[in-house]
């Protein structure tokens, strides 16, 4: 099956191919150990959450409202918060990199770095043929960084795993947080699919029933066992990759215009601005040459 989402040459490093011996080798249990200076250092913390199962959390998605018009919840759910719905342009590929800032909380930075590259390509290799970007490690005009918080963000409703962000033209920061890191291997790399599919545009299946403060929209069927579910239900299912696959396959084909009223906008990320200021200032060159 051909991937779409992954830059292989990443891949390779994620698996194990770039420096594995560096940091020392820390032991299982040992990866994400604080430096003892790390009191010294800060970084904030968001609020604005929801429970992810045993009062575990994402806050990507603190926006919806209720059902309108009486649709059936049990559809592919797409942020419209804008008054749009924004999905990636064909072609696109996020740069990404770490932010170094973040792991250098830890004693084996390097280690961090690997177990999330891995995490991450795994929760993308689940998403399959039907991820609609690529993404590659780049620290040159990047798009979003990974933040990996050394310190955990707890409410009366539960503690956060992880924090996305919906397509668009800026820059942002996909955040992971400690507690994340102590759930099984498979539940981490639900936790990174489900923010995945924040990347790609989905919002929670529960947004138009729970979330009360900006709009969104239904695309597809399929029942609440969805990655973008929370606790039990939350479960990557074959609709869930079909659906994905075949609302980008409409929308690139111009044969998706609109859902439910909601006009489709197709974006382009953060770096492809550069990209546009490089040619046009080579072609205001050219200009200024040939007079």
């Amino acid at each position: 099956m051909e991937l779409l989402c992954l830059d292989f040459e990443w891949l390779a490093r994620a698996t194990g191919g770039e420096i594995m011996n560096s940091d020392h080798s820390p032991k299982a249990g040992q990866v994400f150990a604080l430096r003892a200076d790390e009191d010294s250092l800060s970084l904030p913390v968001l609020s604005s959450v929801h429970s992810y199962g045993d009062e575990k959390i994402c806050i990507t998605d603190h926006r919806g409202f209720s059902t309108p018009r009486g649709r059936n919840p049990e559809e592919l759910v797409l942020d419209a918060s804008e008054g749009f719905i924004p999905l990636w342009a064909e072609g696109v590929n996020l740069r990404w990199r770490f932010n170094e800032h973040a792991v250098s909380f830890f004693q084996h930075p390097n280690a961090v770095k690997r177990t999330v590259r891995k995490l991450l390509s795994e929760a993308l290799l689940a998403w399959g043929a039907a991820a609609p970007v690529k993404f590659s490690e780049r620290s040159d005009t990047w798009d979003f960084e990974v933040v990996v918080r050394h310190a955990d963000d707890c409410s009366e409703h539960g503690c956060v795993l992880a924090r996305a962000f919906f397509p668009d033209s800026g820059r942002h920061h996909l955040e992971l947080y400690p507690v994340m890191f102590s759930l099984s291997r498979q539940e981490q790399i639900n936790t990174l699919t489900h923010e995945t599919g924040h990347i790609f545009g989905l919002r929670h299946f529960f947004a138009q029933i729970s979330e009360k403060a900006w709009p969104s929209e239904i695309f597809g069927h399929h029942n609440p066992f969805s990655i973008m579910n929370y606790g039990e239900k939350s479960q990557l299912t074959r609709e869930d990759v079909d659906d994905l696959k075949k609302l980008y396959e409409l929308a690139w084909g111009g044969q998706l215009p609109h859902i439910n009223g909601t006009p489709v906008v197709l974006v382009t990320p953060y770096h492809h601005l550069g990209r546009y200021h490089e040619s046009w200032e080579g072609r205001v060159a050219a200009r200024v040459s040939a007079s």
